[in-house]
């Protein structure tokens, strides 16, 4: 049984404050995140050990985006948003 069978996957656009590299000035982003949350239930024809897998399993986010463009509109220029983590769990 595959991982993703444990989860249901949506698209999720979140604010996050950042401040870019090359300007130095702060500004609120939209960030694209694919949320994986887990099922209220395990899937029929799992055997023990998916059982076990599925009991540890959580909700978490994984980041789709890894640049960003500054909002100020004399910079403009592309960072790579490091500052944030790729994958974070949700209780």
């Amino acid at each position: 049984m595959e991982e993703r069978e444990f989860f249901t996957e949506s698209n999720e656009q979140r604010t996050h404050t950042l401040t870019c590299p090359h300007c130095g000035q702060p500004g609120q982003y939209q960030i694209s995140w694919v949320v994986r949350r887990k099922r209220a239930q395990l899937p029929r024809h799992a055997d023990e050990r998916d059982r076990a897998r599925f009991a540890k399993a959580r909700t978490y986010m994984v980041r789709k985006d890894d640049l960003l463009g500054c909002s100020n509109i004399r910079c403009r220029k592309r960072f790579e948003i490091s500052g944030l983590q790729t994958i974070a769990f949700l209780d």
